[in-house]
């Protein structure tokens, strides 16, 4: 998957400017994570009359199938084999612009502290895209493109050249330029163009897509002749989130119209704005609720097993009154990203101290984790699969044997309450189960029993009367007499 922009430059304004607009040196090769495999970016060519920058995306297929949710193309759940054969690694399509707003956000945002003038002025610029999936052909490639500045080159790529009878393919070679744009608004309209002509994006669509469109598309989106189609497609053709976008949409251009502002043409806007607050994600929730238990159990050296990339190991390292933090997981890409979260390598000496990051499976004991005050499960369990889940219990609650266990995980009967997930369909692609609130209650209370724990029951997130709350977390306290026991029948 790979995207080139090209700059011309004179003496006054070299085209190398380009690597301090995009905040990527030209004499560096730089690697980005990404959710889905690796960016690079570099510079073929970058001297003052001409700069190339390159954005070459490596998709990590293996991931793409684990975290998508049986969407878009290769990932229906009636084509197995289409998961991992498919053109998601060569053809540029939402991949490529998360990757773009994500490696190059700050040459979005039009900030450049190195030229502050800089990212205000248009400059020559040319985009190609070797292949871009186009429902709708070259026509709608120009329709979407042209409007906004651009002269449009959209080549048709043949099915197979060794037999031209059988037509086209519903590619494009793309070429786009101009002398009019910034290099910010270039970059939002491929973020938001370049899915709505794939028109299949490989992550479910919230009400924070909306956002996400408006941003990107200001100054240019209301006044598109596309504008419904773009939005549409965009939001995956939810018609709840289409429509607010919309009503949205044409708040802005009648404000623009009356030379005035959004809010002053919708007063209720306002007004909600002032008494309503954002609702807190569900993740930090989560959080929010493990510190506190946490905080009750008087826990100070804390596990967090299957620590991801270290969100939670980052809020633990907050608080002082942990003194000792140990991030587990047997991802070890995923404790790379944890790494750089943390900024382990910069960390004072003091704190370095308190922090320490481990590669194991929970499904095998580890002397490492013993003498512990508490260990964190956070939506870890649903990961495994059933028959592999004694192996971590016996792990964790048999062998580590920490004071205090605390485990979270959905509950399923809440789904029904998210717009956007499919009846019948997991929160997550890799999830194996996801329980019902009787399902994990009989679960911990075996467990409990089985290794000496007594056991209760928090709601994390709004509990709902009928369905309850989207998370729940069992808060596991070893028995005392249990481990006086243990202690004397060892002595």
């Amino acid at each position: 998957m790979f995207l080139t922009i090209t700059t011309t430059g004179t003496a006054d304004r070299p085209a190398t400017d380009l690597g301090y607009l995009l905040h990527k040196h030209p004499d560096n090769a730089q690697t980005f994570s990404t959710s889905y495999g690796i960016a690079h970016v570099f510079y073929p060519e970058a001297d003052a009359s001409r700069c190339t920058a390159a954005l070459l995306l490596e998709v990590d297929a293996v991931a793409l199938v684990r975290r998508g949710k049986g969407k878009g193309r290769g990932g229906a759940p009636d084509a197995a084999l289409a998961q991992y054969v498919n053109d998601r690694p060569y053809a540029a399509s939402s991949l490529l612009a998360v990757a773009i707003g994500n490696v190059f956000s700050s040459a979005m945002r039009g900030v450049c502290r190195a030229l502050p003038d800089a990212p205000a002025q248009p400059r020559p610029l040319r985009v190609e895209v070797p292949a871009l999936p186009a429902r709708g052909g070259p026509d709608l490639v120009r329709g979407l493109f042209e409007p906004l500045g651009w002269t449009v080159t959209a080549e048709p790529v043949a099915l197979d050249t060794a037999f031209p009878e059988w037509g086209d393919s519903r590619y494009v070679r793309l070429v786009l330029e101009s002398a009019t744009l910034t290099l910010s608004e270039a970059l939002r309209h491929l973020y938001v163009l370049l899915p709505v002509l794939d028109d299949a994006k490989h992550y479910w669509v919230t009400s924070e897509e909306v956002d996400k469109l408006l941003r990107a598309g200001e100054g240019w989106l209301p006044a598109h002749p596309e504008q419904k189609l773009i939005t549409s497609r965009y939001l995956s053709r939810r018609w709840s989130l289409t429509r607010q976008a919309m009503e949205r949409l044409e708040l802005v251009r009648l404000a623009e119209a009356d030379d005035s502002e959004v809010e002053d043409l919708d007063n209720a806007v306002e007004d909600e704005t002032e008494t309503e607050e954002r609702p807190t994600p569900l993740a930090v929730q989560r959080r929010e609720a493990i510190l506190a238990a946490l905080k009750r159990s008087g826990a100070a050296r804390v596990l967090d097993l299957g620590c991801g990339q270290g969100q939670l190991v980052q809020a633990l390292l907050k608080d002082p009154s942990f003194t000792e933090i140990v991030g587990v997981d047997v991802s070890m890409r995923a404790l790379t990203i944890a790494s750089r979260r943390l900024k382990l390598d910069r960390m004072g000496e003091r704190q370095a101290a308190r922090v320490k990051l481990l590669q194991g499976s929970l499904a095998y004991t580890d002397q490492r984790l013993k003498g512990y005050d508490a260990a964190v499960l956070s939506e870890v369990i649903e990961h495994l699969d059933l028959p592999r889940l004694p192996a971590l219990e016996y792990a964790v609650f048999g062998t580590a044997r920490p004071r205090t266990v605390l485990v979270t995980t959905p509950n399923v009967e809440y789904n029904v309450r998210w717009e956007t997930l499919p009846a019948g369909h997991v929160r997550h692609g890799d999830h194996r189960f996801e329980w019902t609130r009787e399902q994990f209650r009989a679960w911990a209370h075996r467990v409990a029993e089985l290794h000496g724990y007594d056991v209760e029951f928090t709601p994390v997130g709004p509990d709902d009367p009928e369905v309850g709350p989207p998370t729940q977390m069992a808060v596991f306290e070893i028995r005392t007499d249990t481990s006086a026991a243990k202690e004397a029948k060892a002595a």
